[in-house]
Formats: C-alpha cells, structure tokens, sequence
C-alpha cells in the first residue's frame, strides 16, 4: 500500500482532469493564438479556465494571467512591480520565512539597489501586522508576504495586512504567495485588497508546469518575458492550453466541495496530530487545529535525522518531506525552522507531514503505526 503524504511537495493529477488534458492535446491541440477553427477551440479552453479561476477569487478573468507555475508567479509579481515602479520609490517589505522564489528575487532586486525588510517570524512562524507597520517608508512601493508557509502551516494575518494598507498607505501594492493556500482557504483579492497573488498547478491537483498570477487592474507591471505579445503583451510565449484547460478544471473541483475537502483535511490532520503527541521525543511545531492550515504538519523527532526516517518510512511506502522540496537540497535556505527558534538538533529531526482530499484515515493510522516501530530502532542506532 503507498501513502502519499508530500502533497505540499506536489500532488496526484485528479483524473478527471488527466482527462480533459489528453482530449486537448490529442483532439483540440491547435495554438490559441491560431486564427482558424482549431485555434478558436484552443482559445475557448483558455477563456473557460480564466473563467473558473475568477469565479474561485470573485475577480474578472482579465485579471488572470497564466504562468509556468508558483516561482514565475512569483518573480514576475515582484520583480515586475518593483521595476515598472521604481520611480515611487525601491524600499521593498517581506518576510523572514518566505519560499526560496520570493526570497532570492528579493536579493537579485537588492543587487540592483532596492533596499529590503525582512520581516522576522515569532516561535509560531507568524509576523507581526504592527512589525510591518513600523516597518514601512514613503519609499516603499511594494509588500510581499506568503499565506501559508510551506514548512510548518503557519498562516499569515492577510486580510489584516490588507486592511491596515488600505487604510494608511493604500498606494502600496500588497503580493501574497498563495502556493499553498489556493484550494484551502476562499480568497478574494478584492475585498481583501490584494494586489498580486501567485498561485501553482500542480499543488491542487492540476498538472506541473502552471500556475497564474492575479494582477489588479490599478498594478503597474513589467512583463518578465517579451515575445508574441499573448496575454497582452504581459507575458508572451504559446500558451499551454491543456494545463491551462487542467488547472481550470482543478482549481472549479476544489471549490465545488470546498467546505467538506476542507473539513476532512482538519479531521485527518487532527488525527495525526493526537497521534504523534502520543509518540515519545516529538515536537509539534507551529500552531495546531484551526489556527493552522489545513494539510501542513510539521514534527521534529527527538535523536533521530530526518532523512534516515524519511528513507525508513520510503521502505514501507510512506512517502513524506523533510522540509520544502524547493529547498531540500539546499539547507542553507531552510530558515523556517531556524526562525521559530527550533535548535540545530531539532531542525535536523523534521519530518513534514502534508495531506490531501485523496488521503483516508487508514493511511494516518498506518503512518504512524510505522513510526512507533521505526522511531525506537533509529534511536537506538543513534545513541550508539
């Protein structure tokens, strides 16, 4: 039996929309830019699929914009406002436990002589509304914070954010990387006066290789690449109408059962949760239940490294993370861990757990009936 339990990493295409990506490819495959009749039914799965994204945020299709995935999304969002807005000012706002995509933008952007704020996370991975307050300037043009971390689940105070930068500094343009929350949580950009916000495919069981940005009518923005002029002449290049025609489909089937995925995920994570608290030498880190995501949990393990379980667990078919799977094989940008304040040992002994609406009690269950047989040999072999 597999279980699959890295679904922050990636997710299971959904058949239905494996489906309608073949028909695309091998039926209606013409170029969307093409005038004739294959062009034309090329085109009417990119218009259908803006329109079931839109409808998911409350927002015209004109302000969807397709991409290669999150890390487009997200370099484009803010390397794209920070230079088609330099003249207002290059004082940058972001966050300390950011993805690597928004963090080494931000640095490229430092090297061109914008000047950052890092914004540091408490033990719980939330930053501080009145950190970011103090924060601004009357240069700043532009604040980039992430809904959910993609480590621990920890959820940012948005639609506070939002609120506080209507009211005092409504000139500022506010990026939210919702990689991990798009599907989980209802946003509305409108109404919580989100500017740009970056969401990925193939995290909501669409395919790898797309993703959409959802720029605001009143944002300024570059284009990240220059071309044929599709998507007007925002970003250029043939488009990709069967993970377009895919992530439509995706993003309408999450919505559609919104509330009972939703309510299932917290069920499962609380199982998990109890579960492991009953395991000696664990740590939940960041917070549980409601104040958390739903299908993130993170869990350090007392004297054990977290790739030798990782590989434990692999043997018996149980697939999870140590960590991001953009960062894993670079530790030096894991900083969540280190910005909670977990210790070295700690953040050695990590295991991300990450659910999915295609994940069963059975599956946690045998989780971790594994790991209460796993945890004490590794131990023993660490000790010694």
């Amino acid at each position: 039996m597999e279980i699959y339990l890295d679904n922050s990493a990636t997710t299971r295409v959904d058949p239905e929309v494996l489906e309608l990506m073949r028909k695309v490819m091998d039926e209606d495959y013409g170029n969307a830019a093409s005038l004739h009749r294959k062009g034309s039914e090329a085109e009417k799965y990119t218009k259908t699929a803006k329109e079931q994204i839109a409808s998911t945020l409350k927002c015209e299709p004109k302000n969807i914009f397709f991409t290669s995935g999150g890390t487009e999304s997200n370099n484009w969002a803010i390397r794209g406002a920070a230079e088609a807005n330099r003249r207002m000012g290059m004082h940058l706002v972001t966050t300390s436990i950011e993805h690597p995509s928004v963090k080494n933008t931000m640095r490229y952007l430092e090297e061109q002589g914008y000047e950052v704020t890092w914004l540091p996370a408490d033990s719980n991975g939330i930053v501080s509304v009145s950190d970011l307050r103090n924060a601004l300037r009357p240069d700043t043009i532009l604040v980039s914070v992430m809904h959910v971390n993609n480590e621990i689940g920890s959820v940012q105070p948005i639609e506070e954010i939002g609120e506080m930068l209507r009211r005092e500094r409504p000139e500022i343009l506010f990026h939210v990387d919702a990689i991990q929350s798009y599907g989980k949580y209802r946003i509305y950009p409108k109404r919580m006066n989100i500017d740009l916000l970056s969401v990925s495919g193939h995290k909501l069981h669409g395919p790898k290789g797309i993703g959409f940005l959802y720029i605001a009518d009143r944002v300024k923005i570059k284009p990240l690449i220059y071309g044929g002029g599709q998507q007007k002449g925002y970003r250029s290049g043939t488009e990709n109408v069967p993970g377009e025609a895919g992530l439509g489909l995706a993003a309408g089937k999450l919505y559609a059962h919104f509330d009972e995925n939703i309510e299932k995920l917290y069920s499962l994570k609380a199982r998990l949760t109890e579960g492991l608290q009953t395991i000696e030498g664990t740590k939940i880190n960041g917070k549980t239940g409601r104040d958390s995501a739903p299908q993130i949990l993170s869990c350090s393990f007392r004297d054990v490294r977290s790739e030798v379980l990782l590989h434990a667990l692999e043997d018996r078919g149980i697939y999870v993370s140590s960590g991001s799977a953009c960062a894993s094989s670079h530790p030096s940008e894991i900083s969540t861990l280190l910005s909670i304040g977990l210790t070295k040992e700690e953040q050695e002994g990590t295991i991300r757990f990450s659910l999915s609406v295609n994940s069963t009690e059975e599956e946690i269950d045998r989780t971790l009936h594994a790991l209460k047989e796993i945890l004490p040999v590794l131990r023993r072999f660490t000790r010694r």
